[in-house]
């Protein structure tokens, strides 16, 4: 019995179905309505909050793996109690519940946000060479981390606290995921900012993986391996992103973004909308921690992953070329 909390998300929306097809008994937690995903009718659905010690509880009896694939993604200044909340404070309910059920094996879905990395995050300072991080990459505390990072650092922690604990667990640590979901969601916003013929384009790289690949590093690591306790990088390359919104456009058959946004620029428009947030409470259009992204790059290495499981990772191109097909052919169906 396989317990999924995120199950509406990108990963979950295609771990779901993944377990199903091996023929396992999925249980899977959500919010408010039982998200519309392939195979949704074999999975025994649970509605609560993630926060909810006394239920979680329950709903972990007779389990034997859990996949902790909830969390909440935002760079906004108002989310950050909800980064708090949701990131860490759901981590460590599900830990707590995981180390009350005897031989339960849980992975939990990380961020390579949470390797800290992207030394040079000032205005003004910009950096050439990419930064090579790795799973032995150490949180610098002194560091200014932004609130989302800072939440899926802490997060692993409960996650490095259950193991200490005796709690069999691995972390992956996931780029961008690629994938077809909801335009409004995630990554996916990339791919709709394409579609839409933007003509901006702010400088810097992408680290990008493949939903897929993802989703079967995560069945190899839980499900077929016996190693626990060690965390792991997925990450398929990287990209500029000018570059990449160049070949979603080109995918989808629209004008790619040609402007590219100078940093000075970029520092006052994110100062801007940060006052703009403020007095209407709507959501930032780029904040600090966006805009400075790009400032000194980062490549991730995944040579981890790969020794310890052998699976290669999708080319980024088959990704892209993927997610234009699917999202079209559905933007074309809602038509």
């Amino acid at each position: 019995m396989i317990f999924v909390t995120g199950g509406s998300g990108l990963v979950g929306s295609f771990l779901i179905p993944a377990l199903v097809a091996r023929g396992l008994r999925v249980r899977a937690l959500y919010r408010k309505e039982i998200p519309l995903i392939a195979a949704a009718d074999a999975v025994e659905w649970v509605e609560g909050d993630l926060r909810d010690t006394t239920l979680l509880k329950a709903a972990l009896e007779g389990v034997t793996h859990v996949f902790h694939c909830a969390g909440l993604v935002s760079y906004a200044p108002q989310d950050e109690e909800a980064l708090l909340q949701v990131n860490v404070e759901g981590t460590a309910a599900v830990v707590d519940a995981c180390l009350e059920q005897a031989g339960v094996r849980l992975c939990h879905v990380s961020s390579v946000a949470a390797l800290g990395g992207g030394k040079a995050q000032d205005a003004g300072t910009v950096s050439a060479s990419p930064e090579v991080l790795d799973e032995s990459s150490k949180w610098e505390l002194g560091a200014a981390h932004g609130a989302y990072a800072t939440s899926k650092y802490l997060a692993e922690l409960e996650v490095w606290r259950g193991i200490s604990e005796g709690l069999w667990a691995v972390m992956v640590n996931p780029s961008v995921i690629l994938g077809p979901a909801n335009w409004q969601r995630s990554s996916t916003r990339l791919f709709r900012y394409a579609w839409q013929e933007h003509s901006f384009y702010t400088p810097g790289n992408l680290n990008l993986v493949d939903v897929r690949d993802v989703v079967g590093l995560m069945l190899r690591l839980t499900l077929d391996s016996a190693t626990g306790g060690e965390r792991y990088i997925l990450n398929g390359g990287t990209l500029p992103l000018q570059e990449f919104l160049s070949r979603v456009a080109t995918c989808f058959g629209k004008k790619p973004p040609t402007i590219e946004v100078p940093e000075w620029a970029a520092e006052t428009i994110w100062r801007l909308e940060h006052v703009r947030s403020l007095v209407t409470g709507a959501r930032p259009l780029i904040t600090k921690d966006t805009a400075r992204a790009g400032r000194h790059p980062v490549v991730y290495n995944a040579g981890k992953v790969q020794q310890a499981t052998g699976q290669p990772f999708r080319p980024l191109s088959e990704t892209i070329a993927w997610c234009c097909q699917e999202l079209k052919a559905a933007e074309q169906a809602a038509m």
